[in-house]
């Protein structure tokens, strides 16, 4: 379990910057120039599905204390996202680039594909936004485990690849196309002109050669990610973000989260991906810049 020099490096780290590296599983490699939190003793705990009393120990322990960006793990980690999310006070909106829409109502609640559920049940998330997703999970039956209330309400939003999907899934989806998105991206950003606004990024929303992640990919290259995030920046006011997805060895420390893992992970993506770091690497220096000032970010400048 974590220990109390745990916290007070935690809380060193968020005194000293803006953003941090929590490694909870080695995905990002070597980030020499960004500050570094070695948590890998969470990791396997963690994983793909988090037990709501860990959840719980490592808000308190760990994310309360977490300066406002955050570059973590596999995208196995993105629901930590929602607990990111809950540090925030003041109304937001959660805008998320991802492959899935992570909406999922059934149990277990805290899972990387039912988390933005969990942040919507948080007061101060005002609408969640999600772009690029290009699976399954929108059409029939997957769509049938989605958050309806929240769709229906208009404070869950998903923008699909129509390239991606099926004649009527695109009729049910206000989906994007390549030919269009950043037309309809910068005006999405212009209706956030003055608010607040979160920013997640789980790289498997990029396409293939740009992301080696332990899922399907999408279709946004890394260049887009940062043009949309700058847009966001350019309106509102990004009180916060993290970026996670790349590939690590799937470890778990329960027998369920194995199952479930092997059972929802597209099996070609849990071998060994030799070049998995240098490609991340290249997307990522072209993602992190986009969050904040450059005064901390790795690439210099």
């Amino acid at each position: 379990m974590p220990t109390s020099n745990g916290r007070l490096a935690v809380s060193k780290i968020a005194i000293m910057s803006d953003a941090v590296h929590v490694d909870l599983d080695g995905a990002w490699g070597d980030l020499p120039h960004l500050p570094h939190l070695d948590l890998r003793d969470w990791g396997p705990r963690l994983r793909y599905v988090g037990r709501p009393s860990e959840i719980e120990l490592f808000f308190n322990d760990v994310v309360r204390s977490l300066p406002p960006f955050v570059l973590y793990g596999s995208g196995d980690f993105h629901h930590l996202a929602g607990l990111f999310v809950r540090r925030v006070t003041e109304p937001l909106t959660l805008v998320s680039f991802d492959n899935h829409p992570d909406w999922d109502v059934r149990p277990p609640l805290w899972s990387c594909g039912a988390w933005v559920s969990r942040a919507l049940e948080y007061p101060n998330v005002e609408q969640a936004s999600v772009w690029g997703c290009a699976n399954f999970e929108l059409a029939f039956p997957g769509r049938l485990f989605a958050n309806t209330a929240a769709i229906k309400s208009g404070r869950l939003k998903v923008h699909a690849w129509a390239e991606r999907q099926s004649a009527a899934t695109q009729r049910r989806f206000d989906c994007i196309s390549r030919v269009d998105w950043r037309e309809r991206f910068a005006s999405f950003a212009e209706g956030l002109r003055g608010k607040a606004i979160y920013v997640t990024v789980d790289i498997d929303c990029l396409r293939a050669e740009e992301a080696v992640t332990n899922w399907e990919s999408g279709l946004y290259t890394a260049a887009d990610v940062a043009w949309a995030i700058g847009q966001l920046r350019s309106a509102g006011k990004v009180v916060g973000g993290d970026l996670c997805g790349a590939w690590s060895e799937p470890i778990y420390a329960r027998r369920f989260q194995r199952l479930a893992g092997w059972w929802d992970h597209p099996t070609e993506y849990a071998k060994s991906r030799p070049h998995a770091t240098v490609i991340n690497a290249s997307s990522f220096q072209r993602i992190w810049p986009a969050f904040a000032n450059a005064s901390w970010c790795p690439c210099g400048g």
